[in-house]
């Protein structure tokens, strides 16, 4: 391990509950904004060191600012989830800089253009493969491998209501959020023996940069037409995410392995 382990700023009060972390050490990959943010804090709150990934050198800085911010460890890495080679390097920094992995969060994704079949562009289809199951099966490769000289670890996958459902002009996307859950289902089987579980989290439409960035806002049609689809009334927000993620990633959860947890507002259950 290169350079003294990290020191923890001391934070007042806090539950053994609120502090069930501590000790541990967390990977999230798309930790620069949205859900992938909001687990990064969260984690971070809960005592957990954390490594943010993200392609954005400039949201992983952010997200590092605002856990230290709360007193909190946090160290950043930029990182292409399509690529093997940065994928491992990703891994190895993480237990070079805190001597261990506990918890991956594999959540790095793209959303894709909006087209029928046979309007897709192959270019853009394989684009959204690459990231969104290549991606997290390269991360869950490098993490195992880790994990199993352990002999311990929790990964939790962000999939989609798309990987369980499907959605017109979204072929892409509901392919490998669907690609996703198997992916984790067939992992939980491989790697249960070796005290490692692994699930996966199938949110609803979230507000997260993501939505934003293929002009859903609030007061748009499209907006409001998603509001429509969720009988809770509302798009999600990352924060409720990231609590089930948590959850996912505790042991509260020690008898949880190969499931695929919906948080979409009832999304699903139409």
């Amino acid at each position: 391990m290169s350079g003294d382990r990290p020191q923890r700023k001391h934070i007042e009060g806090g539950s053994e509950m609120a502090r069930e972390f501590e000790g541990k050490v967390a990977l999230v990959t798309g930790a620069g904004s949205g859900i992938g943010r909001a687990t990064a804090q969260a984690l971070a709150e809960g005592g957990a060191e954390v490594m943010a990934a993200d392609l954005s050198t400039e949201g992983g800085r952010e997200t590092v600012e605002l856990v230290e911010k709360e007193g909190g460890i946090c160290h950043a890495t930029a990182v292409d989830v399509t690529s093997a080679s940065q994928v491992e390097q990703m891994v190895n920094q993480t237990i070079e800089t805190f001597g261990r992995l506990d918890i991956a969060v594999n959540n790095a994704g793209i959303g894709g253009p909006s087209a029928t079949i046979a309007d897709y562009e192959e270019a853009a289809w394989r684009q959204v493969i690459d990231v969104n199951l290549i991606g997290v099966w390269l991360c869950m490769k490098y993490e195992l491998a880790q994990m199993s000289k352990a002999g311990s670890g929790a990964i939790v996958n962000n999939s989609s209501i798309l990987g369980l459902v499907g959605f017109p002009q979204a072929s892409a996307y509901v392919s490998a959020k669907h690609g996703v859950v198997g992916l984790t289902k067939s992992a939980a089987l491989e790697y249960s023996g070796q005290g490692i579980r692994i699930n996966s989290v199938n949110p609803g439409f979230i507000e997260t940069p993501l939505i934003e960035s293929a002009g859903i806002t609030p007061g748009s049609e499209m907006h409001e037409f998603l509001v429509g689809k969720h009988p809770a009334g509302r798009l999600g927000k990352p924060e409720e995410v990231a609590e089930l993620i948590l959850w996912l990633a505790s042991d509260r959860a020690s008898f949880v392995t190969g499931a695929a947890y919906l948080i979409d507002g009832g999304y699903v259950a139409q």
